[in-house]
């Protein structure tokens, strides 16, 4: 009875039809929470209220039904996403209304458009691939901060006489070198500082090279070679194993077998 349900439930689970259905209900959900940032008409209100439920009841039944198709219940919870997905469901039941855990219930329900990542496999990959790639864009953010220390010292040390509010100490001076790399108005700060020194162009220019150009392209360098590494990862694991080759070969000569001596 219950290997019949269990069959029936992973061939729901797997269904195009069902998986479309669930990435709507997102859609909807995230909708739905944009529309409450909103002073809505009373009926509006309450059509969002009813709206809610029936999304935080799908969402439970859409996380039931892939825990009892997993054959290997602790397998169901070795994933990070299925951990994500039963907390933000099991959060969205507390009630909403006249409770001290209203606010917490509240911004859960944002997450739950991130649950978009758990049913996309395209959308894990990035995530999965931006998480790897953290450990090694933190040495390139280390580096980064130590070229904007230095020319925040420097650009202190010559042009706080010309604009204090730009660079009376390092740290302001970061916030503008900050403002330099991002190009807001940078060139309204180059052209003051032109006026009292004309070489200051270099000062600008090769920061500029350091951390708009250089560095940026080293960001999209790790993430796409780790994101190239996550594809074929991705596709190792849907390709059948040597042992499930063999368990396969077994198991058509043993119907060959059969089939011969009929």
């Amino acid at each position: 009875m219950y290997e019949t349900l269990q069959n029936q439930l992973l061939k729901l689970k797997n269904n195009r039809l069902f998986e479309l259905f669930v990435v709507s209900v997102i859609i909807i959900s995230a909708l739905e929470i944009g529309a409450k940032t909103y002073d809505l008409p009373p009926i509006a209100n309450t059509a969002t209220y009813f709206l809610d439920l029936f999304i935080t009841v799908f969402f439970l039944f859409e996380i039931t039904v892939r825990f009892i198709a997993e054959p290997n219940k602790r397998q169901f919870f070795k994933s990070g996403w299925n951990i994500f997905d039963t907390l933000v469901v099991l959060v969205s039941l507390i009630p909403i209304q006249d409770t001290e855990m209203a606010l917490l219930a509240r911004l859960v329900r944002v997450f739950r458009v991130l649950r978009m990542v758990s049913i996309i496999p395209e959308l894990r990959i990035l995530i999965n691939s931006l998480l790897r790639a953290l450990p090694q864009l933190g040495y390139v953010v280390l580096l980064m901060f130590i070229i904007f220390y230095m020319y925040a010292a420097v650009g202190s040390f010559l042009f706080k006489d010309i604009n204090n509010e730009l660079w009376g100490n390092i740290a302001i001076s970061m916030l503008t070198l900050f403002r330099v790399m991002t190009f807001e108005d940078w060139t309204d700060v180059q052209y003051e500082t032109m006026d009292v020194y004309p070489f200051s162009w270099i000062y600008y220019l090769t920061f500029i090279f350091f951390t708009a150009f250089a560095f940026l392209n080293m960001v999209i360098g790790i993430v796409v070679n780790v994101m190239e590494q996550e594809h074929a990862r991705a596709r190792q694991d849907n390709e059948p194993s040597l042992s499930d080759l063999q368990q396969e070969i077994r198991e058509l000569k043993e119907m060959v077998r059969l089939l011969s001596k009929k």
